[in-house]
């Protein structure tokens, strides 16, 4: 059965079994972006995060059998969802048969179906921020929160993925970011984002915690105010730091063996990897910049890789995922912050191929395997 019929099935019967009188269904938007790709992958789920205090969280699907892409799926899936998912969309992945989807300022993980979106329940956790898995078992860091206006310690959460209830947690550094589980241990950036203008500082290490004791065996000094972490083919793991967003430029890290074994001196606000090659993204002086960077050298191999339309300009380039088969690189466009939000694709040469309309601030995405 074609996903696209087992969405609509569902939403038939969850329409006619659900609603509650007074409720008023937001039936998602479809719009068709003209290309059919037939891979393992069934689609691509896109998160968008909203402003914060708007509870403007959504969900998009883009159908990769269908061609069409459909904008805020979710309370259709769940109609007795009260306030639909939320406020601040901040992670989305899937594990195993399950789509796991922080959110942030409302102090959540909803976990849904993979396949209909239609939700499991949610695990609460203070302040999430991103997920990874091991096992049986989610990790989620977590800012955690102020305590009397001070900062505190954030941590990871650990939670069993078929109960949905938190077993353990684990202090780490300040406003821990993302994390990677790697060989027995979890690696957990750390921003101390609360603490730049304080007396602290933004913390700049990597937490490592042992997988078996769930204790903090060492931390990695790399540099201050640490986000994006990801693990390459060789094992080694690349983080980015955001700098202080005034003297110190946002840069790229390589570790391998627990140590920082390169400074790259590159500016990025977030990256992913396929094979040979780190695609990268920042912000300059009101225009977007895409390089290359050999995974192997370290080196920038394109310093202008994706191929831009005039007719169609990237405004604030805010995610970015990779097709792991077609190699098709989806950026998504946050615009101006406070209306819909866009998603481009281009192909494995950085061509443009298309783009379309999601929700406010589209920043995280995941793709589904098909069953």
């Amino acid at each position: 059965m074609k996903l696209k019929h087992i969405f609509y099935g569902l939403l038939v019967v969850l329409l006619a079994a659900s609603c509650r009188e007074d409720d008023t269904i937001i039936y998602p938007s479809e719009h068709s972006i003209g290309e059919v790709t037939h891979t393992k992958y069934a689609g691509l789920y896109i998160l968008n995060e909203g402003n914060m205090g708007s509870n403007k969280a959504t969900l998009d699907f883009l159908n990769l059998d269908s061609g069409k892409y459909y904008r805020n799926i979710y309370p259709s899936r769940n109609p007795n969802q009260i306030k639909e998912l939320g406020d601040v969309g901040n992670d989305v992945q899937i594990y195993g048969n399950s789509l796991w989807i922080v959110i942030n300022q409302s102090n959540k993980v909803e976990v849904a179906n993979a396949h209909t979106a239609v939700s499991r329940g949610h695990v609460d956790i203070p302040n999430c921020r991103y997920l990874a898995f091991q096992g049986q078992y989610a990790y989620v860091s977590s800012y955690v929160g102020k305590i009397n206006e001070k900062s505190v310690l954030g941590a990871v959460y650990k939670v069993d993925t078929a109960t949905l209830k938190v077993v353990d947690k684990c202090t780490v550094g300040y406003q821990p970011e993302e994390l990677v589980v790697q060989d027995g241990k979890i690696y957990v950036a750390n921003s101390g984002g609360y603490n730049g203008m304080s007396s602290l500082g933004y913390d700049r290490t990597v937490s490592v915690i042992d997988l078996s004791t769930f204790k903090v065996t060492k931390t990695i000094d790399v540099g201050i105010n640490l986000f994006r972490l990801r693990s390459d083919k060789y094992g080694k793991l690349w983080v980015s730091s955001r700098g202080d967003y005034d003297q110190t430029p946002s840069n790229l890290y390589v570790i391998d063996n627990d140590k920082v074994e390169d400074v790259l001196n590159i500016k990025t606000d977030g990256f992913d990897m396929i094979g040979d090659s780190l695609v990268s993204y920042t912000n300059r002086q009101g225009k977007p910049i895409f390089e290359v960077v050999d995974i192997r050298t370290h080196k920038v191999v394109n310093s202008n890789f994706l191929k831009v339309p005039e007719k169609y300009p990237i405004k604030i380039a805010y995610g970015l995922i990779i097709h792991p088969i077609t190699c098709d690189i989806y950026v998504m466009d946050a615009t101006n912050y406070v209306s819909s939000g866009k998603l481009f694709c281009f192909d494995k040469y950085g061509n443009y191929k298309w783009h379309t309309l999601t929700g406010d601030i589209p920043g995280h995405g995941c793709f589904l395997l098909r069953n």
